[in-house]
């Protein structure tokens, strides 16, 4: 965790409030916190004190940073898939016929009160994505999700040809 992260002011709760997130979307499963910085070129989150405000999140082998603003997403380390990524492997997920949410940004995540994910790299999407048995894809990044949901390269194929013999 880096040295400026703080819980978020006042000010931020009333703006999450006025947006339709609940108290609990706040602070469940984990709370989110405030940092203030830059993201870099490279997507990560850097530091700096008198940077803009970012809500963090805690991922289990990462920290995600949103700027409401501009709606821009960084890592801490960009290790981070999706925000609320636990969802994925979550078995409760897809219980009575669950879906694996998966939303365009982070306002609508914490809306949903955290149930589902925010893709944040969607060239791993195939690998990260493909063992959910069911998901429902906000409209908005449909087509990422179609464009990205194959596997990344195919085996060049070729085919043998028999030359008419039976096969033993």
């Amino acid at each position: 965790m880096i040295s400026t992260i703080d819980t978020p002011h006042q000010v931020h709760i009333d703006w999450l409030l006025k947006n339709g997130v609940t108290t609990s979307a706040m602070v469940n499963p984990s709370a989110m916190l405030l940092a203030q910085g830059e993201r870099a070129p490279d997507g990560r989150f850097e530091p700096e004190e008198n940077g803009m405000f970012w809500f963090v999140f805690e991922e289990l082998d990462d920290e995600v940073f949103w700027h409401p603003r501009s709606n821009r997403l960084a890592t801490l380390d960009g290790r981070a898939f999706a925000l609320g990524q636990d969802a994925i492997w979550n078995a409760s997920t897809y219980s009575f016929d669950g879906h694996l949410n998966i939303f365009s940004d982070p306002l609508d995540w914490l809306r949903a009160k955290r149930d589902g994910c925010v893709v944040l790299d969607w060239t791993r999407a195939f690998d990260r994505l493909a063992g959910a048995p069911r998901v429902s894809v906000d409209e908005k990044v449909l087509f990422l999700y179609r464009r990205h949901m194959h596997p990344p390269q195919l085996p060049e194929l070729y085919v043998l040809q028999t030359n008419g013999r039976a096969a033993a």
